[in-house]
């Protein structure tokens, strides 16, 4: 990824184990891998990452407030990580651009499926107009969502998004910053020629993007205000967050699943991103294991962990599937402070008509 100062100089990749802390629809739950649909181009890369650097003035003075947020984290005190305003905007600064690049990505990389769900429902629209974004507030999935839009020169009047983003500390502030950067022109040196500046536009206009963002423990949700939430989302997504709600509560996060599938709506989907190799120990049919956690999500989404009735399938179907990838930056890319390459694992659903079983 990016190694980078102040001036912004080109730095030197360096990856981790995992995103950090710190072809045809189906109901296997197998992994179904495809093909990625193409890079997203550098230039929408760089801009990305400039937004981050704009809206929160990453700093290589920042490194001891990282360390201490990274010794947090290790310790799973999350109340005191992501407590601190400061924490906060570090945490944003130093961890989100390159999700928000990896996500970019993953955005693009399955949009097929998307323009499927569109034509099957004779929408004009091409992308998910509302998306929910669980585990969101630390920006990476608002402004891959902007990147992603913003790929639609051609529709951008059509396509219009309101996301919502809710995680269980508060992030309204940072969401706040990029977001108003996401919606004016760069900022350019007075030096910049009259063409430079005529050129200067926004990644969105204000009126394509509608942002929220709330604070929410989503495993302590009531059930009427889960359901005003993602019973019209088009999009939900949990990236980087299922293994820690697993880590939190097991049965809590098998429930909220079963919850996100009786609410949302059919021909919507399920965008579930995260470690590879992520564990959690379940008791099933009394017997204590531990599983991984694609296995537990299927089983919820795919398998007997869904409660049926008389005549009632799979309510889910698995459209793409990968169990590790990785998303590599550029080192070509320019960034203030260091970042980090993110592997991934990535399942997508569909919610489905329920079929009967034979």
């Amino acid at each position: 990824m990016v190694k980078g100062s102040k001036s912004g100089k080109t730095a030197k990749a360096r990856g981790t184990k995992s995103g950090g802390n710190p072809r045809n629809a189906t109901n296997n739950a197998g992994a179904i891998k495809q093909p990625n649909t193409g890079t997203v181009p550098f230039e929408l890369q760089q801009r990305c990452l400039n937004i981050f650097r704009d809206a929160l003035g990453p700093d290589e003075q920042d490194a001891k407030t990282v360390q201490e947020v990274k010794g947090h984290l290790y310790n799973r005190n999350f109340g005191t990580a992501f407590g601190n305003p400061e924490y906060l905007k570090v945490y944003a600064s130093r961890w989100s651009p390159s999700r928000a690049l990896g996500y970019l990505q993953i955005f693009n990389d399955v949009q097929k499926h998307f323009d499927v769900a569109a034509d099957e429902s004779e929408s004009l629209s091409i992308k998910p107009r509302n998306i929910v974004c669980l585990g969101g507030g630390a920006g990476a999935e608002l402004v891959a969502l902007a990147g992603w839009l913003s790929q639609s020169v051609s529709e951008v009047e059509e396509q219009k998004l309101d996301v919502k983003l809710l995680d269980i500390a508060s992030w309204e502030s940072v969401v706040s910053c990029l977001e108003r950067r996401i919606v004016i022109p760069p900022e350019l040196s007075k030096y910049a020629s009259a063409a430079a500046k005529e050129a200067n536009k926004a990644m969105l206009a204000e009126e394509c993007i509608k942002v929220e963002s709330q604070q929410q423990d989503i495993l302590q949700w009531h059930e009427a205000n889960l359901k005003s939430a993602v019973g019209g989302a088009d999009l939900v997504t949990l990236m980087f967050t299922l293994n820690e709600l697993y880590s939190t509560n097991l049965a809590a996060t098998q429930q909220l699943l079963a919850r996100l599938t009786d609410c949302m709506q059919l021909g919507s989907h399920l965008l579930v991103v995260d470690s590879p190799g992520s564990y959690s120990t379940v008791s099933i049919n009394g017997a204590e294991k531990k599983y991984p956690m694609q296995w537990l999500l299927d089983y919820t989404l795919l398998g007997s962990g869904q409660k049926k009735g008389k005549d009632d399938g799979a309510k889910w179907a698995k459209v793409e599937s990968d169990e590790s990838r990785w998303f590599r930056l550029s080192q070509d890319l320019k960034y203030p402070i260091e970042l980090e390459n993110m592997r991934f694992q990535m399942h997508l659903y569909r919610r489905a008509k329920e079929t009967a079983e034979e």
